[in-house]
């Protein structure tokens, strides 16, 4: 039998209603077109607003080649919404993505963005896209266009997350491959601001846990003059300066090049690198920030330490030998403050480790 309608029926049911305010969403976009023309590279063909993002191959290249990545915030998140500081992780979310690109070689080119939240608040996501642009300017990439959805009754009141997918460029014949790395290679490392936004659910785990750390967001961090949001809210480094820097003045000297990402110093290096190849690291002159002593000292064992986070370095450049003091020269005059911290070498054969690793 078909269910009968109420007595006294709602009239006028709207949108607003089930949880999806379309003028909140208006006003947003009205908020964040004039952040968003700050990124406007020469290439672009429109405007935001449209469909879809329109954009031209910049010139100069024998054989452009685009690469394209992908990634999100992560748990670090969660520091931001429990905290209210929403500033920075937009600059985390760019950085994610344009240092993956940078390690083949590619300038990045433009990016596109995804918020989703439970209830879309206009000044928050202006808040947001404000770091999304200050990652962009600090990449030299555009913000060809990206998307807010309001998505009620899959987060919880005040949770968002954020994705992005960044395109870039490289001529074909400057590509850094893994065949390109040669045994004798110096590694130089370039020092992370911290966790960057890998670790969090562990690093959360260690520091706010009761049967760990027992900290909270507003304690000194332990062997540091911060607090422990402000710590683990430092926003992740971006490398492309330095990186646009080091394949102009090295050319082919530039042999190839590791985020260190998920997975840190013992799953990344090799990522980019030949497989009869071996990374032998000495990272005893890496100065490792307050955050992963504090981490480490809640019962965190060096190879969970290793194969988690960064310990300090954010980017590995294989360089040839021979050009490693121009190359330490090119970082520096970027503004970084490089460190050879190991060497290419031949390895055995499958089953002998690539990553060999000395650490303080």
């Amino acid at each position: 039998m078909r269910p009968s309608a109420p007595d006294n029926p709602q009239s006028d049911l709207r949108y607003r209603d089930a949880g999806v305010d379309i003028d909140a969403g208006n006003e947003a976009v009205r908020r964040i077109k004039s952040l968003v023309a700050q990124t406007r590279r020469p290439e672009q063909l429109d405007g935001l607003g449209g469909f879809a993002g329109m954009i031209g191959l910049p010139g100069g290249l024998a054989e452009p080649v685009l690469v394209s990545c992908t990634d999100g915030v992560g748990t670090k998140l969660l520091v931001a919404i429990a905290t209210d500081q929403h500033a920075t992780v937009g600059i985390d979310l760019v950085a994610m993505c344009v240092n993956d690109l940078l390690v083949t070689g590619a300038r990045p080119l433009f990016l596109l963005d995804y918020i989703a939240c439970g209830e879309l608040e206009p000044g928050r996501v202006e808040t947001l896209v404000a770091g999304i642009v200050e990652g962009c300017k600090l990449s030299g990439c555009a913000l060809l266009g990206g998307e807010t959805a309001e998505l009620p009754g899959m987060y919880n009141k005040g949770h968002y997350d954020l994705a992005a997918f960044a395109v870039g460029v490289v001529d074909r014949k400057r590509i850094l491959a893994p065949e390109r790395t040669q045994a004798g290679d110096v590694v130089i490392g370039l020092p992370s601001s911290g966790l960057h936004s890998n670790g969090y659910s562990l690093a959360r785990k260690a520091l706010l846990d009761p049967a760990y750390g027992g900290l909270d967001f507003n304690s000194p961090l332990p062997g540091a003059d911060t607090s422990v949001a402000e710590a683990l809210l430092t926003p992740t480094r971006i490398y492309a300066d330095a990186m646009a820097r080091a394949c102009e003045t090295l050319g082919e000297a530039l042999h190839g090049a590791a985020h260190i990402t998920g997975g840190g110093l013992l799953e990344n290096p090799q990522r980019s690198i030949s497989e009869d190849l071996a990374v032998a690291l000495d990272l005893r002159p890496v100065e490792r920030q307050p955050i992963f002593h504090a981490i480490a000292a809640q019962g965190v064992p060096e190879d969970e330490m290793l194969r988690t986070f960064n310990c300090g370095l954010g980017m590995l450049l294989y360089v040839d030998r021979n050009h490693c003091e121009q190359a330490l020269t090119c970082l520096r005059n970027a503004g970084e403050s490089p460190l050879v911290v190991g060497d290419l070498r031949a390895r055995g054969n499958a089953n002998d480790p690539q990553i060999l690793l000395t650490s303080g």
